[in-house]
């Protein structure tokens, strides 16, 4: 579907660029539908409600994934900062058109929503520099994702959920598993991991890259057994509590250019 923004540094992305350095402030929240057709009608008419509103300088992305269940829905945005999200929010203009949109699609076609939370990217781990991506795994062009470059595209989103009992308990979390792998994505159909850590520190969210559904299952299966390591590892950190994973799939999304990327015609997906 054609973007309908008439911003140019906007593009039509179902992928953001998770580790763009702008961005300060991350939304999240997941949605449930009552099956697949209202979980496609759900995304599409909150993405045509962002691509036909204006929006400032300070929106960088929003992404909406499908569920592998057929009616879950992720929504991933990025913003510079908390303050310039609130402003936006606050904005009376914004509320009775943008807000009025979402709002009346989510009564609709929504049977269990909550408001987002919000979220900084703390960590990532990527793909080794001499991998099958190169250059540490990064592949973005204008701030967002496509075909062209050297790593492959996600197919498959995997989110994975963590309670934890403060900003200290998260941080040594996500530091004892990255330290781990030396801040490399092991090779096995994962593309990359992006540690996320909740403003008030009671939750951990792993925005986790692969090529597909089946790789991810297929690690599951394996490695991702109770008498593994990543499982021991996480048993041995105070403070954190498993709450299991979800799986998406690209839908449709928008982002912003990103400023200092090498321009490229390739990377609108």
């Amino acid at each position: 579907m054609a973007c309908m923004t008439s911003d140019r540094n906007l593009l039509p992305s179902p992928l953001p660029d998770i580790t763009r350095p702008d961005a300060g402030h991350v939304l999240i929240s997941h949605w449930d539908t009552a099956g697949p057709e209202q979980q496609r009608a759900l995304m599409d008419a909150v993405m045509d409600a962002w691509e036909e509103h204006p929006l400032p300088g300070d929106f960088l992305s929003r992404s909406c994934f499908a569920g592998t269940d057929g009616r879950g829905v992720l929504n991933y945005a990025q913003w510079t900062s908390a303050e310039a999200h609130r402003e936006f929010a606050a904005d009376p203009a914004n509320v009775s058109s943008l807000g009025r949109r979402i709002g009346a699609a989510r009564d609709t076609l929504v049977e269990n929503s909550a408001e987002p939370d919000a979220y900084r990217l703390y960590r990532s781990m990527l793909l080794p520099a001499d991998g099958p991506g190169g250059a540490g795994g990064v592949d973005v062009a204008d701030g967002v994702r496509g075909a062209g470059g050297g790593r492959p595209v996600p197919g498959c989103i995997v989110v994975v959920a963590f309670d934890t009992d403060g900003h200290d308990s998260a941080r040594r979390f996500v530091d004892t598993l990255v330290d781990r792998f030396s801040g490399v994505q092991p090779e096995d159909g994962g593309i990359s991991s992006n540690f996320h850590i909740r403003t008030d520190g009671g939750r951990v969210l792993n925005y986790s890259e692969w090529t597909e559904e089946k790789a991810h299952q297929q690690v599951v299966e394996s490695r991702l057994q109770e008498d593994g390591e990543v499982l021991r590892l996480i048993r041995a950190v105070p403070g954190v509590r498993p709450l299991g994973f979800r799986r998406y799939l690209p839908h449709r999304g928008l982002g912003r250019r990103t400023a200092g990327r090498p321009p490229s015609g390739a990377g609108v997906g």
